[in-house]
């Protein structure tokens, strides 16, 4: 190689240096502005309650190692909090068959709609679709006029087929999208040997889809963990049948005065959820993406 084309090889890579700087330097500051808020809720959930009604939370970073201004009782509150086993119970109860319920549906689902053939398929895609943008706020009144006439307001199935139905549209689009990328070849290698579409859907479709499972488990398990609004509304604030948002909401008090205890109390519920994602994380991007594009 000689000097010049060195030189010119080293310009290069100057250049596409240069030209990779101004996209990481946005990325890295996206992220430190993402980031920001939940590190202030991180250090706020270990200061004083005094301290938290009169300074901001960066005034710990002058003087990071006094002792005098971190304490643990807010967590201490929160853990020892009356019903607090019961309500991290009752999540759990809500969440799991929550995700599992609406997964199990839509799996079927979806792999009718890719690979069987039957009238009016284009027309249910379509619906099922359209169910997307209808908003939860406006199934609410009406649901709840149903379960009361049903019994069912108030208990955990009422609950469980809430969730079912507000997430079953996007599972259905989102399991659609991969598994009718799956390869041709594969479903009709299945048909010629014989197996039914039953047992090519469990044998064959379904292992193959568990990345796509996975995605939408994950987004499943953050919705239903965290929400707040269904379960006031289909199940109440009882004690036997509380859930660890509404249980947290009642520890801040009515004015929101304790509200020191919620920010020791977010992190205790990311706890569960953040497990889960670390464990599906490798399953996530797969699943979002492989059935974006085909070809």
């Amino acid at each position: 190689m000689t000097a010049q084309t060195r030189k010119s090889s080293n310009f290069k890579q100057l250049g596409q240096v240069l030209t990779g700087l101004p996209m990481r330097i946005v990325i890295l500051a996206i992220c430190f502005l993402w980031t920001l808020p939940t590190a202030g809720l991180l250090i706020s959930s270990f200061r004083p309650a005094a301290d938290l009604q009169t300074t901001g939370w960066w005034t710990t970073l002058l003087h990071p190692f006094e002792m005098s201004q971190w304490t643990v009782e807010n967590y201490v509150d929160v853990l020892t909090s009356a019903n607090m086993e019961t309500a991290f119970l009752n999540s759990f109860l809500v969440t799991l068959p929550s995700v599992v319920i609406p997964i199990t549906i839509a799996a079927f689902a979806a792999y009718a709609f890719a690979w069987l053939q039957f009238p009016g398929r284009n027309f249910l895609f379509a619906l099922v679709i359209g169910l997307m943008v209808v908003p939860l706020h406006m199934s609410l009144i009406p649901m709840l006029r149903v379960y009361t006439s049903l019994n069912l307001n108030g208990t955990f199935l009422g609950v469980w087929l809430a969730h079912t139905g507000f997430g079953l549209p996007l599972a259905i689009y989102l399991l659609y999208g991969y598994i009718s990328s799956l390869p041709k070849e594969i479903i009709e290698s299945a048909q010629i040997d014989g197996a039914s579409p039953m047992a090519t859907f469990i044998r064959l479709v379904l292992p193959l889809s568990v990345p796509a499972i996975a995605s939408f488990a994950i987004f499943q398990f953050l919705w239903v963990w965290n929400d707040l609004l269904v379960a006031l509304v289909f199940l109440g604030t009882s004690r036997s049948s509380v859930v660890m948002t509404a249980q947290l909401a009642s520890l801040i008090g009515d004015r929101g005065q304790d509200w020191h205890i919620l920010t020791a109390g977010a992190f205790i519920t990311m706890i569960v959820p953040l497990i889960i994602f670390f464990s599906l994380q490798r399953y996530f991007v797969r699943g979002l993406t492989a059935g974006s594009v085909k070809g």
